[in-house]
């Protein structure tokens, strides 16, 4: 018997058996999750016993995969067509799940859209509710599950402190509050401020609630999921792309920043709540001026490379499209204008080299984060004045304060371990796919198997979602193995959780009581 579901017409559309099918494949998942949390909970509790630095790191990491097979069962449940002639498998369901959940927006979904009246031979594949859960999953990602958890339970104190260290992306800046509950709950409460700023914005320049909603989820979290193939092109509308693209920076910025604004000291006088020095915690924040500047000159020089190759008319259309890359990119947001494929070498070099940078410390963005950058240049900086002034001790400063001997270190490891695992999932990947896979590509020039390996790698691990060659903003990652989409998963989950919560659960001694 096929249920009439009226009250879900605004979010899942018409209310079809094809519909109807999707909603109950959610219902089901829902009900799995509720059965597993149960379960988990009545063999896990435990009275007033402290949760240990171990146990931190193994509940963010294997939380984090728990979550992903968990999310992935509305694809399978409600039957959702990767293609028009096969259905997800379970590495296909797993890789879309854990890419909306880390904010990386990769994609094995082929046709996301409805027949219309302008296009009514369009085949549907996917209900509007699984669409719409994917999107959604961007959002609970974006701040993080784990933080989410601590916002709303409370009760953790230091086991608290360790589960948001391991989960919140970057090195995030403590200033906010001395209490991790209520920093939690001030970094939620800002980010869904955000949210429902933007989807009020985007309904306003003609979206639709459902449109509005899909692309405020992956705005906010950095993600990039949208419901329509060509992405943000779809709307060509420069209001709705300068909407996207603010939305997108202040994505990309560090949380924390946001309740320096926000909040005001006893002392301070009322009326300058609204003057433009309330924004001085932003513009004078080291980590954010490099982001912007970097944001600045990526614009620019790709604008320039665009001009010159003769890709666009003029410098307004050309700067349009190469902004809107530019902040999409380095942000790890992954939304699209326009096929980047077709630009020259030196404007995909560079979108490749902001795919590693990534957003501020404490945003929702991914990559390895300005903060660390800033930090690595200015260790090398160190060394080299030290190679020819040895007797020289000069302490290494960011944000005005003496950064300890170990946080520099730790920069060092953290680098060596991005490119180490780059270079050998590089080889790995090329390795395990198969040649036929890419054979008729190469014959007609249109990608290289070794190329496409390499940005698919470093699009997962930085959580960009869209890569070069078969990888465009237009297209996904359908035509991996599924011993390869396991690999880049594995990367998206490395990337989101900073590396060490997952790379932990592959040591052995870790797992000893002692």
């Amino acid at each position: 018997m096929v249920f009439s579901l009226p009250w879900a017409f605004p979010i899942c559309g018409q209310t079809t058996e094809f519909e109807t099918r999707g909603f109950w494949g959610l219902v089901g998942a829902i009900a799995c999750g509720l059965i597993v949390g149960l379960i988990m909970f009545l063999v896990g509790r435990r009275d007033n016993a402290p949760l240990l630095r171990k146990e931190a790191l193994a509940t963010v990491g294997l939380g984090w995969i728990l979550a992903g097979i968990i999310g992935g069962l509305p694809y399978l449940f409600s039957g959702t067509m990767r293609t028009a002639d096969e259905q997800m498998h379970m590495a296909d369901a797993f890789f879309e799940s854990v890419s909306g959940f880390t904010t990386t927006g990769a994609s094995v979904l082929t046709h996301l859209e409805a027949p219309t009246a302008e296009n009514p031979d369009v085949q549907k594949l996917i209900p509007r509710c699984v669409l719409f859960w994917r999107s959604f999953t961007h959002w609970l990602g974006g701040m993080g599950i784990i933080v989410l958890f601590v916002a709303i339970l409370g009760q953790l104190g230091a086991a608290g402190k360790a589960l948001m260290r391991r989960e919140v992306p970057g090195p995030i800046n403590e200033t906010v509050r001395p209490r991790v509950r209520e920093t939690a709950t001030l970094m939620w409460l800002i980010y869904v401020g955000f949210s429902v700023i933007l989807t009020v914005v985007l309904l306003l320049e003609g979206m639709s609630l459902y449109d509005a909603l899909a692309h405020t989820f992956g705005t906010m979290a950095t993600g990039g999921f949208s419901t329509f193939n060509a992405s943000i092109g779809h709307f060509d509308s420069v209001l709705i792309e300068v909407t996207i693209g603010v939305f997108m920076i202040a994505a990309g910025t560090n949380f924390s920043l946001y309740y320096l604004v926000l909040h005001r000291s006893p002392g301070a006088d009322r009326d300058t709540k609204w003057r433009l020095s309330r924004l001085a915690p932003i513009y004078r924040d080291p980590e954010f001026r490099v982001y912007a500047g970097i944001l600045l000159v990526a614009a620019v020089l790709l604008t320039a490379d665009l001009v010159w190759t003769q890709v666009y008319p003029s410098i307004a259309i050309a700067f349009r499209h190469a902004s809107f890359m530019a902040v999409s990119i380095m942000t790890t947001t992954g939304f699209g204008t326009e096929d980047f494929n077709q630009w020259s070498d030196f404007s995909r070099g560079l979108l490749l080299l902001l795919m590693f940078v990534g957003g501020c410390s404490g945003s929702t963005g991914g990559g390895i984060k300005v903060i660390r950058f800033m930090l690595f240049f200015q260790t090398i900086r160190l060394e080299i004045e030290q190679a020819y002034r040895p007797h020289v001790v000069r302490p290494l400063k960011v944000f005005g304060v003496k950064v300890d001997n170990s946080l520099r270190h730790g920069v060092v490891v953290y680098f060596s371990i991005v490119f180490f695992l780059f270079a050998s999932s590089w080889m790995t990947l090329a390795a395990i796919e198969p040649d036929t896979q890419w054979a008729a590509l190469e014959e007609n020039g249109d990608s290289t198997k070794l190329i496409d390996c390499a940005s698919a790698v470093a699009s997962s691990l930085n959580n960009i979602g869209p890569g070069l060659g078969v990888l465009g903003p237009h297209s996904n990652y359908a035509d991996f193995s599924p011993q390869g989409k396991f690999l880049l998963t594995m990367l998206m989950l490395l990337g989101r959780l900073e590396l060490f919560a997952i790379l932990v659960l592959f040591v052995p001694t870790f797992w000893r009581s002692h």
